[in-house]
């Protein structure tokens, strides 16, 4: 099993040290031709990435972008998968999300969603240091599929639904915004009543 998964990473990294990219993530057609592209971790290697990646097929990324993409939340999770005939742990399922949002005017949510990638590896009790860069380098591999299956759902996405989920949003607030108005004027239209004055007890 572990040297299965190390000649699939090693394959992997091969690829990817030769200019191979992933399915989709190569000549990828964006009706978006501008972006603007944030992330809570604003120096991680996901946002890095999804940024090179909308680059390279064309997107403009900028902050005075109509639009905005935000990688909202990113998690890893990892459990015992199978254990040994010792009750040691030997294998682990690693499960990464990835939330995103796009954002319109206003800083109005337009879309959002969640992506996952799960993969399994090995763990070694005689070879830790070998068995923690096999798991470095499947985590590097799992973000890389999230950045595919994003770029993905971008492709589907056009300058046009983007334009109607602003109406409906904008449309929504208003509904909001008015009945919070009307609440506080209800509240304001009522009279104040003074305050109880309590009994002074007799001396």
């Amino acid at each position: 099993m572990m040297k299965r998964n190390l000649l699939v990473i090693g394959l992997a990294a091969l690829l990817g040290a030769c200019g191979f990219q992933l399915r989709g993530t190569g000549d990828v057609e964006f009706a978006l031709k501008e972006l603007d592209v944030s992330a809570r971790n604003a120096y991680g290697d996901t946002l890095k990435q999804v940024r090179e990646v909308l680059q390279d097929n064309g997107v403009r990324v900028h902050s005075g972008a109509p639009y905005r993409l935000v990688l909202s939340n990113e998690q890893e999770n990892q459990r015992t998968a199978s254990y040994t005939s010792s009750a040691r742990t030997a294998e682990y399922e690693l499960t990464m999300t990835l939330d995103y949002e796009i954002r319109g005017a206003q800083n109005l949510l337009l879309t959002s969603n969640q992506l996952e990638a799960q993969s399994f590896y090995a763990q070694d009790g005689n070879n830790l240091v070998g068995s923690d860069q096999e798991a470095t380098q499947l985590r590097s591999e799992m973000r890389r599929e999230l950045v595919q299956q994003l770029v993905q759902r971008l492709q589907q996405v056009t300058p046009t639904q983007l334009d109607q989920l602003q109406q409906t949003a904008e449309a929504k607030a208003k509904v909001e915004a008015d009945a919070l108005e009307a609440a506080r004027q209800r509240e304001a239209a009522q009279p104040q009543q003074s305050p109880v004055q309590l009994p002074t007890p007799s001396q």
